[in-house]
């Protein structure tokens, strides 16, 4: 049996309220007003070379000047002035969106690793596979968050809305719809109630299968010997989970993702954000496995387990690679403007983090995880997996931060703050989880084979 450090426990603690404090100051800090918001303009406009009004004073009107000019140019100046306002008011509402987007990212970062991970524990489940049963554990505890984080995620968005001012979803403000005919066209999915009804479903069939897949595996166990029936029941369930995860692993991104830019959509988002969360579990598997292993504990967990999931890190790397580059490559050629919209914005304001996270999730895990060796030394993995893991959440804050930020964008004390919140609670779950159960799931017909496994 594991047992939860109180140091660790502390350790989870501590970044929790240091997240929380972080969080804190973002909110109290993200509300400027009119006349901040266009005192920062005014400086940033001058420091980039200086705006209309400083390049010298307007013109005064002559005493001759015929009345019809006079009327012309006193309707440019309102039109102008009125233009001015509505800017400062835009810049005024993405300062005030910063702290909930990267509450947004960091909550749905740490709720796709567990989702990942369910999807990767029911696909080894489905194919008995013979390699994996040994951190059929460590996967069952990492789930242990799919549940409080999916939550947290759908509040979230649903409190952006509603004690929020639309602050991440613009479909939810009925002043923007009113004035929005494509957004008025897709009201019919695009609306509060269906939003909070399809996150219900989606996360009560998530934490159903987890909790009766745990529940089997851990009565597996117990079971006597020759008495599969626990084993059966969970590739039974497994078989239906596996249809209802992929119908509502896209919706999710449909709904918690690609909704950001109600104008925009691609019929790929949801096979993409999928690798996202797919190789970013896998990674976590591996990193939490090396952990576990060096601490004394996962006995039977050898270099031979550790190089079949550097395999999955490294292929679903690949994998997303093809997914990013056809996504991105076809809307950029075909160069209609309401689909490349997405990556014009990206590209313009966002073009050390749209790259990065390319090199960050392909070039590195290509580099450092195609050598048969290195995929069994655990420092090795630890490397490429951090690299994998920090790529994967400026991925997901590419998606996010553009539609409700623009590019007032930064890696601040917000966004370092959601990560240390989530992250803390994300490893008090997990090693709560873990601690509850035996490392070794000895009931499984397959654990031999897995304990035995070698090349």
């Amino acid at each position: 049996m594991y047992t939860f450090s109180n140091k660790l426990k502390t350790f989870s603690f501590i970044l929790m309220i240091l997240g929380a404090l972080g969080v804190g100051y973002g909110f109290m800090t993200s509300h400027k007003s009119f006349e901040e918001v266009e005192h920062l303009l005014a400086e940033e406009s001058h420091h980039g070379g200086g705006h209309a009004e400083a390049n010298g004073h307007q013109a005064t009107p002559s005493h001759d000047t015929h009345a019809e000019a006079e009327g012309s140019h006193g309707e440019e100046a309102h039109a102008h002035v009125d233009e001015h306002t509505k800017h400062v008011e835009h810049v005024q509402h993405q300062i005030a969106n910063r702290p909930w987007s990267a509450l947004y990212v960091a909550a749905f970062f740490f709720m796709m690793i567990a989702l990942g991970v369910l999807a990767f524990y029911a696909i080894q489940i489905a194919s008995q596979a013979g390699w994996s049963p040994v951190l059929f554990r460590v996967m069952e505890g990492i789930t242990a968050y799919l549940l409080p984080g999916a939550i947290i995620v759908l509040l979230i968005a649903i409190a952006s809305g509603t004690i929020g001012h639309y602050n991440i979803f613009i479909w939810m403000d009925p002043d923007v719809v009113a004035h929005d005919k494509l957004i008025q066209g897709k009201s019919g999915w695009l609306n509060l109630g269906g939003f909070a009804i399809r996150g219900i479903i989606f996360i009560a069939g998530w934490a159903l299968y987890r909790h009766f897949a745990r529940k089997f595996s851990i009565a597996q166990d117990n079971a006597e010997p020759g008495d599969q029936s626990n084993f059966k029941k969970a590739f039974r369930i497994t078989a239906g989970f596996l249809v209802f995860f992929i119908y509502t692993e896209s919706m999710m991104s449909w709904d918690w993702i690609m909704s950001v830019d109600p104008h925009w959509f691609s019929t790929l988002f949801g096979w993409y954000v999928f690798a996202s969360m797919f190789v970013s579990g896998i990674t976590v598997i591996a990193l939490l496995s090396i952990y576990l292993k060096s601490r004394g504990y996962l006995a039977y967990v050898n270099e031979n387990h550790l190089h079949d999931v550097a395999k999955f890190m490294f292929g679903i790397s690949i994998f997303w690679t093809y997914l990013w580059f056809s996504q991105f490559m076809l809307i950029w050629y075909s160069n209609i403007p309401e689909e490349v919209t997405y990556f014009i914005t990206r590209i313009n304001d966002y073009k050390l983090p749209f790259f990065g996270m390319v090199v960050m999730n392909f070039v590195f895990p290509l580099l450092l995880l195609m050598n048969a060796d290195y995929k069994r030394m655990p420092w090795f993995v630890v490397m490429a997996g951090i690299v994998i893991l920090a790529g994967h959440y400026i991925d997901i804050f590419n998606m996010i931060m553009p539609a409700t930020v623009g590019d007032r964008w930064f890696i601040g004390i917000p966004e370092i703050g959601s990560v240390l919140l989530f992250g803390g609670l994300f490893i008090f779950v997990v090693f709560t989880s873990l601690s509850k159960a035996s490392l070794l799931a000895k009931g499984y017909p397959l654990m031999k084979e897995s304990e035995d496994f070698h090349y």
